[in-house]
């Protein structure tokens, strides 16, 4: 669902003025200004003023507002749940009622200027699939769209995303690259990272130099394009039939960091055996043993799944965390989030 015109649907409680705009002058009063009633595009008040008058809209019509997100808004009536999400002007809505999905549509276009896109396929560059099994999601389109964006679609394709025995550093001696094409490369790849946790390890550590790039930056951040080409249909698969359970991996690399000697934590949750969250982070202060760093990981691992918590809280499930295991150590852990974990540290 796409609001048509959206900024300009929201109502202004500050007092602002506008010169009259050129060929639309009063004859009356050519020399006055005019008072703004509603929000204009390019008004730094007007994204706050839309969300003010959406959610004033639906917290009237009985939605409820999550405790954790903001953007999200649900509805419960009878047995059934209508959840909300708000993306500025987009709006992705589901339920687990035909009735109560198709009335809050005429409800929507009741009240303000709409466009029904039908059943989501395609969402801020990520493209959605969906069947009786489960969901697919993707950003194959924008992976081929970077790719020949930087002139990569011709590369010859790797294998994995980084040597193995590759280590960055600052390469103060090396050649300097354009710092305004290497920062594209990497805004590009980050974006990326929303469905490809194969590549966030390498991105993040590229992302590093972006200050002041070099020739051996530039080739790293190359080879991750050139196993996008290898690679582009790779996405998260989401099981319809995958059990309510709250799940999480973390490991720590001490001292990875050759310039700082700071830990990097790599940490993955997961929903049943659907993947959810990944992260890839350096740690803020450098651990004085393995140990503090991994108990670091761990410690963010578990703040992440108490958000998750807190989020199913609002649709009414009560879920407890199963616990944090380390993905490298725990033997038992299944070989794939290994794997996963291992590519994010």
């Amino acid at each position: 669902m796409d609001v048509k015109s959206a900024f300009l649907n929201g109502f202004i409680e500050e007092e602002v003025y506008v010169r009259q705009p050129p060929g639309f002058e009063s004859a009356r009063f050519p020399d006055r200004a005019f008072k703004l009633r509603k929000a204009l595009y390019g008004l730094k008040h007007a994204p706050r003023a839309w969300y003010a008058r959406l959610k004033s809209f639906l917290l009237n019509s009985g939605f409820v507002m999550s405790s954790v997100d903001k953007t999200l808004i649900l509805l419960s009536r009878g047995g059934d749940t209508l959840i909300v999400q708000i993306y500025v002007d987009d709006i992705i809505f589901g339920g687990s009622s035909h009735a109560l999905v198709s009335g809050f549509a005429e409800q929507m276009s009741r009240e303000f200027e709409m466009s029904l896109m039908g059943e989501l396929q395609f969402f801020l560059g990520l493209q959605i699939k969906q069947g009786p099994e489960g969901t697919f999601v993707h950003q194959d389109k924008y992976t081929r769209d970077i790719l020949k964006k930087f002139d990569m679609g011709d590369s010859k394709p790797m294998t994995t995303p980084m040597s193995t025995n590759t280590a960055l550093d600052a390469d103060e001696d090396g050649e300097a690259v354009h710092q305004k094409e290497f920062r594209g490369m990497i805004g590009s790849l980050l974006y990326l990272t929303a469905t490809r946790p194969d590549i966030q390890f390498v991105v993040r550590l590229c992302a590093r130099y972006q200050a002041s790039p070099r020739t051996s930056h530039r080739q790293a951040v190359k080879r991750i394009f050139r196993y996008l080409k290898f690679t582009p249909e790779l996405g998260l698969w989401y099981s319809s039939g995958s059990s309510l359970s709250l799940r999480g991996f973390s490991d720590a690399d001490h001292a990875g960091c050759r310039i700082d000697h700071k830990s990097t934590s790599g940490t993955c949750q997961l929903l049943g055996t659907s993947l959810v969250s990944w992260s890839s982070r350096k740690q803020a202060s450098v651990a004085l043993s393995t140990t503090e760093a991994e108990y670091v990981a761990a410690a963010s691992c578990y703040s992440q799944l108490l958000w998750m918590k807190a989020t199913l809280s609002d649709f009414g499930l009560r879920l407890q965390v199963e616990g944090v295991d380390n993905a490298l150590i725990k033997g038992e852990i299944e070989s794939q989030w290994t794997g996963l974990i291992a590519l994010l540290v």
